[in-house]
């Protein structure tokens, strides 16, 4: 029994572990998920990475019934079909218009044109040792795509010095299940399940690396200032508060005037409308006028 061979106890240890860390890797996005069927809106949420990760799933699928052997793969990236077909479909069902085309056509290309394409290509012009060599480049290039998506988020995390989008239990799964895969693909003497599971080691420790060093930022949030909200109830002017206004002042000045000839005017308006509700002006809401300032 050698040390790299399929009855390996590791290679059965190491790929438990990766199931489990997987398993909760594919269930990191569900409270997104959640969120978008109580809002009943995907919120500018992309479908990409979902479709993307269900094609790699198929392809590793594929790949252990080719090599043979590689059981545990199959397992945990049927789960993972499962999984991210479910959230596809919550996507499109509460997507906009264009975001559901767009998904689909997407879907139908890759998970469906690029993938039998694939499937048909390996069938018929590969035999043997090339097929599983073949198939298992292509697994290690999608594989790196998706282990690369984390990119994005760790630019973010530098520019806004923030790890809201990057929370440090999901960093440490996305490390511990590279460590396990790659320790799978070393004991299984497989390359094309080790090699983008170093690449995911690198990505998932850059991460905890970055959020030990934000953690302690926090952005700055600058209060509202709330303005007082004033009506004025045009109806509530009469004549008979006009006429106390002018007899209890003596002297009357250009400014007032002009208050008292404004009252008269929505007096007058006021008794031409009298079977209408009493109107309100209201000053623009402040959550117009001010917003929130992040640094």
């Amino acid at each position: 029994m050698g040390v790299f061979s399929a009855d390996n106890p590791w290679v059965f240890i190491s790929g438990l572990l990766g199931n489990i860390s997987s398993f909760v890797v594919f269930l990191a996005p569900l409270p997104t998920f959640i969120r978008i069927c109580k809002k009943k809106s995907t919120e500018g949420f992309q479908s990409i990475p979902y479709v993307v990760s269900l094609f790699s799933a198929m392809l590793w699928i594929y790949y252990a019934f080719v090599k043979s052997g590689a059981f545990l793969l199959i397992t945990i990236n049927s789960f993972g079909c499962v999984v991210e077909t479910i959230y596809i479909a919550i996507y499109i069902a509460y997507a906009s218009k264009q975001s559901r085309i767009s998904t689909l056509r997407m879907l139908i290309l890759l998970d469906g044109v690029v993938f039998f394409s694939i499937l048909l290509l390996i069938q018929f012009l590969t035999k043997g040792s090339n097929r599983v060599e073949f198939l298992g480049w292509i697994c290690v290039v999608f594989a790196t795509s998706v282990f690369a998506a984390p990119l994005s988020i760790m630019r973010q995390v530098i520019i806004t010095k923030s790890v809201e989008f990057m929370p440090f239990h999901l960093s440490l799964m996305l490390t511990f299940s590279a460590i396990a895969w790659l320790l799978y693909g070393i004991f299984l003497k497989d390359l094309h399940i080790a090699i983008p599971n170093v690449l995911g080691l690198v990505f998932g420790l850059l991460q905890m690396v970055l959020y030990a060093i934000y953690r302690n930022y926090k952005t700055v949030v600058v209060e509202e200032v709330k303005l007082p909200e004033h009506t004025i109830d045009v109806g509530a002017v009469t004549t008979s508060e006009v006429e106390e206004i002018s007899s209890s002042e003596p002297e009357i000045h250009d400014d007032d005037h002009q208050m008292i000839g404004m009252s008269c005017k929505l007096q007058n308006q006021y008794h031409d409308h009298d079977q209408r509700e009493p109107k309100i002006l209201e000053l623009p809401n402040s959550n117009q006028m001010l917003g929130t300032c992040q640094a």
